[in-house]
């Protein structure tokens, strides 16, 4: 695989730094999580359970190994060093200067092994005013003006129903920082220091209401008369005869005359950007689309492409046939311990990555991992007597 050969040291808890390793230990990387020796990452228990592990931490935490490591010990630091002197890439999610206040930043760890890459994934960056704040996915996602692009038709700011920043402007800028600073060093022999912020990352999914904003010497529309917020006609959902929904996504024109043709309306074709026709198109489409069900509409329109589409509920989402072709949703495990876990996005035709079925126990490779540093049985059991590691 693309990364085989790369050992990623994972310090990261909950969702971002774990999805962001996650995605490396599937194409290959060998990821050893740092858990600290009380409760570790705090996903580990969350409800309902899978094996014997919070699904959540299960489904991201997948082929990965696990040591137990007090951090704050002078022996503990000491093996965290010698970890790190011989791994690829560290990566933390916590606040600003506390792996410094540790003896584990990355000024220290650069002088052991100057090939080393630490990307720290914070929320709002390592500088700045904010940079000590507390935060989660809904606070980078109001800051950074997201939460006011989607609204009810009242006006009200809806709460996405997934974390946006957490994964889109944290895990994955994460990766592509790591895979660009290993690509410089195959170029230049060292390592570098990585810098996302969630606040960052998420702020940089929004190019054309930038655009917007500057063009039109204003902030971006968060209004629903914008034409990719619900305004028109062509590009929207509509509410069926049996409470489901389909979507439109006729932007081009080619596609809303197909459509246009395909009810019967050829009348409605002019109209296609015309702002002042929108709403009372929108409330006549509102009323034909409810004279049939979801599943009816997406036989009617099956014969033409118009960009039309059945809006699936999760659970229906998860058995959908492209999806399965795809091998976006896998079977992994043995026996009675089969689940289903997420595919890899990404198909690589000479290297391609590889959904692993196990998450690591608490621990589970602390022994193993100590051996391979040259500590020996006695030493072992003196960090474990002295609750070093676990």
């Amino acid at each position: 695989m693309p990364l085989t050969g790369i050992r990623v040291l994972d310090l990261s808890r909950l969702l971002p730094g774990p999805f962001a390793s996650q995605i490396l230990a599937d194409y290959g990387a060998e990821v050893i999580k740092v858990e600290d020796t009380g409760a570790g990452d705090y996903l580990r228990d969350s409800l309902p359970l899978l094996d014997n592990l919070g699904t959540f931490f299960w489904s991201i935490n997948r082929g990965k190994k696990s040591i137990k490591l007090d951090l704050k010990s002078a022996a503990g630091r000491e093996i965290f060093l010698r970890l790190a002197a011989g791994a690829d890439v560290v990566l933390e999610g916590f606040r600003p200067g506390i792996m410094d206040r540790l003896g584990v930043g990355y000024s220290v760890l650069a002088e052991i092994n100057p090939g080393i890459i630490y990307c720290s994934l914070t929320g709002y960056g390592i500088d700045g005013p904010y940079r000590d704040r507390a935060g989660h996915d809904i606070n980078y996602l109001n800051y950074t003006g997201i939460s006011s692009l989607t609204r009810t038709p009242e006006g009200k700011p809806v709460i996405l129903g997934f974390q946006l920043a957490d994964v889109g402007g944290g895990s994955l800028w994460a990766v592509i920082a790591i895979l660009l600073a290993l690509q410089a060093r195959n170029r230049t022999g060292r390592g570098q220091y990585c810098d996302v912020s969630m606040m960052d990352g998420a702020f940089a999914w929004t190019p054309f209401e930038l655009a917007h904003w500057q063009t039109r010497d204003q902030r971006p529309d968060s209004g629903q008369q914008a034409v990719l917020k619900g305004g028109y006609a062509c590009y929207q959902i509509y509410e069926t005869r049996d409470g489901r929904y389909v979507s439109l996504g006729a932007l081009e024109g080619k596609f809303w005359a197909g459509f246009c043709r395909k009810i019967g309306r050829p009348d409605y074709i002019q109209h296609h950007m015309d702002s002042a026709a929108q709403s009372r198109i929108i409330d006549e489409l509102n009323q034909m689309f409810k004279t049939r069900t979801r599943d009816e509409w997406v036989e009617f329109f099956a014969d033409v492409d118009v960009c039309f589409s059945p809006l699936l509920e999760y659970e229906e989402a998860v058995y959908n046939e492209q999806l399965r072709h795809r091998q976006m949703l896998v079977e992994v495990g043995d026996g009675e311990k089969q689940a289903t876990a997420m595919g890899v996005p990404v198909k690589l035709s000479a290297t391609p990555g590889r959904t692993r079925s196990t998450a690591p126990a608490p621990g589970q490779h602390t022994v193993d991992l100590l051996r391979e540093l040259g500590y020996s049985e006695s030493e072992i059991e003196d960090l474990k007597a002295g609750k070093v590691v676990v």
